[in-house]
């Protein structure tokens, strides 16, 4: 168990010297708000639960929670910076408890079921952390301009791998308690449950790459 933890330790210090790749310039974008005598205070690609919210039709700026202006920009990009390094840490957070759980998983699936209630807690709370994270990055702020760059990337291989741990994991809550009712949602358990695993094992490793 000691090696098991010093891997898990070890995968979250390397992932930690990545920290820095998520991180953005926002004194930039500050000064290229003021600078402008017509600024465009939206970019022109957001993620559509950012529309929703933060779009110049959104639901804050509808309901005058967040009007569209400046001096609304410049807070909500720093909101947007805490969200994004608050999205990371959960993501560590969670990756270390993926591995613990699978771990575990292997074990029960070996006919060792001593480790179940542990197995199933540990479930809530990877599953809670990673939705939470999932819903951090989501809803966040949009930037003040669209980074998105041409060709593949670390970015668009962070979202590719995103659009599958995503149903991957929600199939894995969606049959946790229905694994011991018959072999085929058992198998679709364990098969959501590593395909979730590992394409997260991905995407958190994608961010590390630079190209």
């Amino acid at each position: 168990m000691p090696q098991v933890w010093n891997n898990i330790l070890f995968s979250i210090f390397a992932l930690a010297l990545s920290f820095s790749c998520f991180a953005q310039d926002f004194t930039e974008e500050f000064e290229s708000l003021i600078n402008t005598e017509k600024p465009n205070l939206l970019p022109e690609k957001m993620l559509i639960t950012q529309r929703i919210l933060w779009g110049e039709k959104g639901l804050f700026r509808k309901t005058g929670i967040a009007k569209l202006s400046i001096e609304n920009r410049e807070k909500e990009l720093i909101v947007r910076e805490k969200m994004l390094k608050a999205h990371q840490i959960i993501g560590y957070i969670t990756f270390a408890g993926m591995i613990y759980q699978g771990i575990l998983g292997g074990k029960m699936y070996n006919g060792d079921y001593s480790v179940y209630n542990t197995h199933k807690t540990l479930g809530k709370v990877v599953s809670a952390s990673y939705f939470t994270g999932a819903g951090l990055s989501l809803f966040t702020p949009p930037p003040l301009v669209s980074t998105e760059r041409e060709g593949l990337n670390n970015i668009k291989l962070h979202k590719i791998f995103a659009n599958i741990h995503v149903p991957a994991m929600i199939i894995t809550n969606v049959y946790a308690d229905k694994q011991h009712d018959a072999d085929k949602y058992r198998e679709i358990h364990k098969v959501s449950a590593y395909t979730a695993f590992a394409s997260y094992s991905f995407a958190m490793i994608s961010i590390i790459l630079d190209f």
